[in-house]
């Protein structure tokens, strides 16, 4: 017997996107894009500006709704189902949020519990718990009470990232988390990320610096032009070629001594006029 559409299927992914057509208008973006985002993984996407990647990202947060194609949450058409319903399953870091004038380090956290407030349901110890635990682990509880505008950019990068973790969803989708960060505060965010991937989270990330996505990606998408190039295990799939194909970038692909990751080192300048002709 068939199965229902309408019944989420306990084997399948709880978000999928099935030939994708993206577009701004009459600017297409991107199309024919198929993926699955496996329950518990840490999908990185990764790729030149402008190919696509945090366009994907924002149709798979509802945000961009596709010209042609569906995605799927449980099922279900993601753009069929209501706002705060989603908002319970999926959070999302946008690349460039803009915090509401005058408002505080903490307030902004807390609106991000927004999701799980009801006619019947409001703030409670647990919404308390749960503010207080992501701006401990995003570093911020310092700041509670400075105004979010006022902050640096890799500061409030943190703060948006804290309102996030705040909506305690079960899918977190980040548009270049890393961004505005220095290297050390880099490492700090994608670590806190490996280790709510390690709880269970289905992490979904755009990221530009390919060796970080190698190092903590489960799973890698590449995309160029608008279309997805390679996919898969990053150990398996990431090779000089690819990241030619990709990037074109002339490299070598060794392994980071740290994770056994593929590490890619661009090939000098002097190494690469070597190899043209005269």
């Amino acid at each position: 017997m068939a199965a229902d559409p309408g019944v989420e299927n306990p084997m399948s992914p709880r978000l999928t996107a099935t030939d994708l057509e993206l577009a701004y208008d009459r600017r297409i973006v991107a199309r024919d894009l198929d993926l699955a985002i496996a329950d518990g993984s840490f999908t990185v996407i990764v790729g030149p500006n402008a190919c696509g990647k945090s366009t994907l990202l924002r149709a798979l947060a509802r945000m961009l709704r596709p010209r042609t194609g569906t995605v799927l949450l449980d099922g279900r058409d993601i753009g069929a189902q209501p706002s705060r319903a989603v908002a319970r399953e999926l959070g999302l870091l946008p690349q460039s949020a803009i915090a509401p004038d005058g408002i505080t380090v903490a307030d902004l956290v807390a609106r991000g519990r927004y999701p799980h407030q009801r006619l019947l349901r409001q703030w409670s110890v647990a919404d308390e718990q749960a503010v207080a635990t992501a701006m401990d682990a995003t570093g911020v509880t310092d700041l509670a009470d400075r105004i979010v505008d006022e902050l640096s950019g890799g500061q409030r990068q943190r703060v948006w990232l804290a309102m996030a973790l705040a909506q305690d969803t079960p899918i977190l989708l980040l548009d270049e988390p890393t961004t505005f960060l220095d290297i050390a505060h880099q490492v700090e965010v994608l670590d806190l990320c490996a280790e709510l991937h390690e709880r269970g989270r289905t992490l979904v990330a755009v990221l530009h610096d390919l060796n970080h996505a190698c190092r903590y990606a489960t799973h890698l998408v590449a995309m160029r032009e608008g279309a997805i190039v390679a996919q898969g295990d990053p150990r398996m799939i990431v090779d000089a070629g690819l990241v030619e194909r990709v990037f074109g970038l002339r490299c070598r692909v060794i392994e980071d001594p740290e994770t056994g990751a593929p590490l890619v080192i661009p090939a000098a300048r002097t190494a690469v006029a070597q190899e043209l002709p005269a």
